[in-house]
């Protein structure tokens, strides 16, 4: 059976810390999983919470977020479930990152992040809420 890991908080900025200290509790002596891993894995985790702070429960009552770590010998599952309003990534704009710096815009690059940090993002809106899936292969030979 695979390993599984479960956090829940509240959609504020303040939990942020909450959820990198869980993911770093729970890799630190994961087999496979170094600190570029780790890295990549809290810096996709926070892009996707602060969208879904910032866009999933805007004008809403802050409601909350669920953070399922899964462990698998060949890769590392990030199921973050919320309740706010969805969204379609295929729509989202992607920052323009080779962009000169004076027309960068504010914003927008935490889906880039995720996609770069992250092997592979599925997104699904169901009955019981909206849930981003990211996947982080341990082995290179394994899915890419």
């Amino acid at each position: 059976m695979t390993p599984t890991y479960r956090i829940t908080r509240a959609a504020y900025l303040e939990s942020l810390n909450d959820f990198r200290e869980f993911i770093k509790g729970h890799c630190a002596n994961a087999p496979g999983i170094n600190v570029e891993i780790l890295y990549d894995v809290q810096l996709a985790v926070d892009e996707a919470c602060m969208n879904i702070i910032s866009h999933g429960y805007r004008d809403l009552d802050p409601g909350s977020i669920i953070l399922d770590l899964e462990f698998d010998p060949d890769k590392l599952t990030v199921c973050l479930t919320d309740f706010g309003h969805s969204f379609e990534p295929s729509n989202a704009p992607i920052a323009d990152a080779d962009a000169p710096i004076d027309e960068l815009e504010l914003g927008g690059f935490g889906l880039f992040f995720i996609q770069q940090s992250m092997d592979k993002m599925d997104y699904r809106v169901t009955e019981d809420g909206n849930t981003m899936i990211l996947t982080k292969y341990l082995r290179k030979s394994v899915g890419g």
